[in-house]
């Protein structure tokens, strides 16, 4: 598995979302450094079970496509001619 990364936008958005929740749910203060690195450990230690199973939902999506593709073959099927 890639490791996975975020640009400096997004890792800005993300920190501060998680600054909003500390303040609104947890009403304590999240600085920008203590935010990075909790979104550091986040991203390394759980991210990998999100990201896993991002990729069940997405193989789930496309096996389910695959068994409609699969059936619309089959009714393009023609029967031959009968002598």
């Amino acid at each position: 598995m890639q490791k996975i990364t975020f640009t400096k936008e997004e890792k800005a958005a993300i920190v501060a979302r998680l600054q909003r929740y500390f303040a609104d749910e947890l009403d304590q203060t999240l600085g920008t450094l203590p935010g990075e690195f909790l979104l550091d450990f986040f991203t390394s230690e759980i991210g990998p079970y999100y990201y896993n199973q991002g990729l069940r939902d997405a193989h789930a999506a496309l096996m389910s496509k695959m068994d409609d593709f699969g059936e619309a073959i089959y009714l393009l099927e023609k029967e031959p001619a009968k002598d």
